[in-house]
């Protein structure tokens, strides 16, 4: 069986950081970092809507994502051509998981945009997109509160996700790259912080996986995003703190 990288526990987070407001022309910020997973997340407030949703007279939240050409070994192509199958998949994931703790008649006829740019990829690059992407988009709606935009934050909870996986046929939580690369099942759990789940993602890599492991693998993550909104939290007390 193999070891895991800082002696962690298989139910242990990653080194976890959470830098606020890193980018200073961002409505909202937020750094990340998931042991050697960095990602830039940043949140832009456009006062419109797509025209599809004009009519409706609520708002819209929506992201990108994109791995800069070093974030990994060797170098990858920027997609200028057109985003790929996989990197829309990534995006909309964000999106709904943002989009699923957001008041979007609260937020009124406005688009929020949150740029997830991945600086350095070691497994788990969504699912830290998904986590710092909420507290810069908690950071934004608050800065729309401040300048008297809004009334209120139009935030209902926060949000997190996080990966799991039986490697070695041991459950274990928040995968680096090179125990997702092992993993007989893979899986990326959404989670809101009152515990609803927002989406499971879960593959068997080869032969299938009973229940029972999709069960325990769903009780880890939960676990694991709760934690990860503990430390959404915390950050977020510390900016209002300083106010």
């Amino acid at each position: 069986m193999r070891m895991r990288k800082e002696g962690r526990g298989a139910g242990v987070l990653r080194p976890l950081g959470m830098e606020p407001h890193p980018s200073p022309h961002a409505d909202g910020s937020c750094l990340i970092a998931a042991g050697n997973t960095r990602v830039l997340c940043t949140a832009s407030v456009q006062e419109s809507v797509p025209e599809w949703r004009e009519r409706s007279g609520a708002g819209w939240v929506t992201a990108e994502y994109a791995m800069l050409p070093t974030a990994t070994h060797t170098r990858n192509q920027r997609e200028r051509g057109g985003i790929k199958g996989r990197t829309q998949e990534i995006q909309r994931l964000i999106g709904r998981a943002l989009r699923s703790v957001t008041d979007l008649g609260a937020l009124g006829p406005r688009t929020v945009i949150v740029d997830c740019d991945v600086l350095q990829a070691d497994g788990g690059t969504r699912t830290a997109a998904v986590t710092g992407g909420c507290v810069a988009l908690a950071l934004a709606f608050d800065r729309l509160v401040a300048d008297g935009r809004l009334e209120r934050s139009p935030l209902t909870d926060l949000v997190g996700a996080v990966s799991v996986g039986l490697v070695d046929g041991r459950p274990l939580l928040d995968l680096d790259y090179g125990e997702d690369s092992a993993a007989q099942v893979d899986m990326n759990v959404v989670a809101a912080g009152e515990g609803g789940i927002v989406e499971v993602q879960g593959t068997a890599e080869g032969s299938p996986f009973p229940r029972k492991s999709l069960d325990l693998l769903l009780d880890l993550a939960q676990e694991g995003i709760a934690d990860l909104v503990a430390c959404q939290r915390q950050v977020l007390k510390e900016v209002q703190d300083k106010r």
